[in-house]
């Protein structure tokens, strides 16, 4: 079997497109990995993934060429070795506000000396039951580590943010920093964009890459065109839903249609 994260590999050689993953469910997760996008987000934060179902979502996943990006509910150092070691490869820590979460962050994924990771060989799925020689050794190698910024205290830190080393990428989450910035469920507003849009700029330059969610096509458009490395073009749970709308309203046309294009 291939241990290769060829999300990480791509991450700053191409664009990759990707689909939030929220429907908790593995045999839905398979379905989104069957349609061929180049990563999936199994969504721990605002979705009912739980360590159980999102183990089980890695494995649907395995048998595709999509790559799993796991996010937690929050930047936990327990939770984070947890979820290393059932075999998620790429993080995405929501949440980050300061160069202080960065670094313990940076440290939640590497075993000693350089971090805190616990050490559990044997019991581990991303070792394959301690099969994998060496992983102690290499495990950094293909471990990518995302920090999310998403509130305006983030944005003010993120340029010494971006300074802190072993950070592969920072995703923008637009809908939780238009709330803090006083537009709250308005991620389009013209500043809230101007923040984005400065921020992602602001990621490439450094080095890193950009990734953000976008669920409206001129938008999306724009972020492809500034470079954004990984972009997020849909939500499982928002397609599921416009499309059984669509579909009924064919057949039942004083059904009440709510197409939805917001965040998630």
């Amino acid at each position: 079997m291939d241990y290769t994260n060829h999300f990480k590999q791509k991450l700053k050689n191409q664009q990759q497109i990707g689909l939030w993953v929220g429907l908790a469910d593995a045999y839905g997760t398979e379905i989104a990995a069957n349609a061929g996008y180049d990563w999936l987000l199994i969504d721990g934060e605002h979705a009912p993934s739980d360590l159980r179902t999102t183990l089980a979502q890695l494995q649907s996943i395995a048998a595709y060429p999509s790559q799993a990006v796991v996010r937690p509910p929050i930047g936990s150092v327990q939770l984070i070795k947890q979820l290393l070691d059932i075999g998620a490869q790429t993080l995405l820590i929501p949440m980050v506000e300061t160069v202080e979460q960065a670094q313990l962050m940076v440290k939640a994924v590497h075993y000693p000396p350089e971090g805190i990771r616990g050490v559990g060989a044997a019991l581990a799925r991303a070792t394959r039951w301690n099969s994998i020689p060496d992983y102690y050794a290499t495990a950094h190698e293909n471990i990518c580590l995302l920090i999310q910024i998403e509130s305006v205290e983030g944005i003010k830190n993120l340029d010494k943010i971006l300074k802190v080393e072993g950070i592969d990428g920072v995703f923008i989450g637009a809908v939780d920093l238009s709330a803090t910035m006083g537009y709250q469920g308005n991620p389009n507003h013209p500043e809230v964009q101007k923040t984005v849009i400065d921020a992602i700029q602001r990621i490439r330059a450094a080095g890193k890459a950009a990734g953000i969610l976008s669920t409206q096509h001129d938008a999306t458009q724009q972020y492809l065109e500034l470079g954004t490395e990984f972009v997020a073009v849909g939500v499982d749970t928002s397609v599921l839903m416009n499309s059984l709308r669509e579909l009924l309203a064919k057949y039942k046309p004083e059904a009440k249609i709510t197409i939805t294009e917001g965040g998630y």
